[in-house]
């Protein structure tokens, strides 16, 4: 009886994909000849990445729960930073897998779900007790809930649009808030409890924009194409602003694009009716 070897990769129903007690991925992908093949470990450059994006969330909530404002809202920033390059990374020397996008999202979540309203929290909600923590609370389960309905309508979705305010922008918003809050704290007086509840009702709303049907224009399809000229120009004035005040730029941008999501669903729904 002989014993037929088979191309490297495939395994047959009968095969064990994982012997002992061993740490070990196993993927199944489809080749370009159409065949299904199963292959051992996982891509290093991206999902490093995205270790330093789950690392900047960890530090930012360890930050926040020491009373380091500060260092909470850059470790969020990079993470966010983390979390555009390492798809981008992927893309561009073909690492993409099911794997890397299940390890993204969690990443995100405590990056841009977790890290956002422990900091939220830690700065201004413990004073309201039950009420600001059933406020941050709500944003982290609505960073959840859209970050698995973002996992199972990959491929189907439209790539120019993001349903529901990303998670990253959601935390940028709730770390800048912070952000203008730390530099201005003759305005932003925690021990009013008009401030605190605006902070409540903040955090609240930015997690139910995550997980609305509103469209966001992605971007995902500017470096393929020419713009007009003018947009250059505009993108110098927005930079030049950002850098007059950096935290409240951040946030004035921030805002106007998650409010531009009502004038793209609006301009949707007029040009395609139901």
């Amino acid at each position: 009886m002989t014993n037929q070897s088979k191309p490297e990769g495939e395994y047959s129903s009968q095969d064990h994909d994982h012997d002992g007690i061993t740490f070990e991925v196993v993927e199944e992908e489809q080749t370009q000849e159409g065949r299904k093949v199963k292959r051992r470990g996982i891509y290093l450059w991206p999902n490093l990445i995205t270790t330093a994006a789950l690392l900047s969330g960890f530090y930012s909530i360890i930050a926040s729960m020491n009373g380091e404002f500060q260092q909470a809202i850059y470790a969020i920033f990079v993470a966010a930073l983390l979390d555009g390059l390492d798809g981008r990374v992927a893309r561009a020397i073909g690492a993409q897998s099911a794997f890397g996008e299940q390890f993204d999202s969690l990443s995100d979540l405590l990056a841009f779900g977790v890290a956002p309203a422990i900091l939220m929290y830690s700065w201004s909600l413990n004073d309201l007790g039950r009420l600001g923590l059933a406020a941050c609370f709500v944003y982290t389960a609505c960073a959840a809930f859209r970050l698995a309905r973002f996992n199972v309508q990959i491929g189907v979705v439209d790539k120019r649009y993001f349903i529901g305010v990303a998670s990253p922008l959601a935390a940028i918003m709730m770390v800048t808030l912070v952000w203008v809050g730390l530099d201005t704290p003759a305005i932003f007086d925690l021990s009013d409890i008009g401030i605190q509840i605006v902070n409540a009702v903040a955090i609240v709303v930015a997690g139910l924009l995550m997980i609305s049907n509103i469209k966001y224009y992605s971007f995902k399809t500017v470096d393929r194409k020419r713009v007009p000229f003018a947009v250059l120009p505009l993108a110098v004035f927005i930079l030049a602003a950002v850098t007059y005040n950096i935290p409240v730029g951040i946030l004035v941008i921030s805002v106007i694009y998650a409010l531009s999501g009502f004038v793209t669903t609006f301009m949707a729904r007029k040009n395609h009716p139901a």
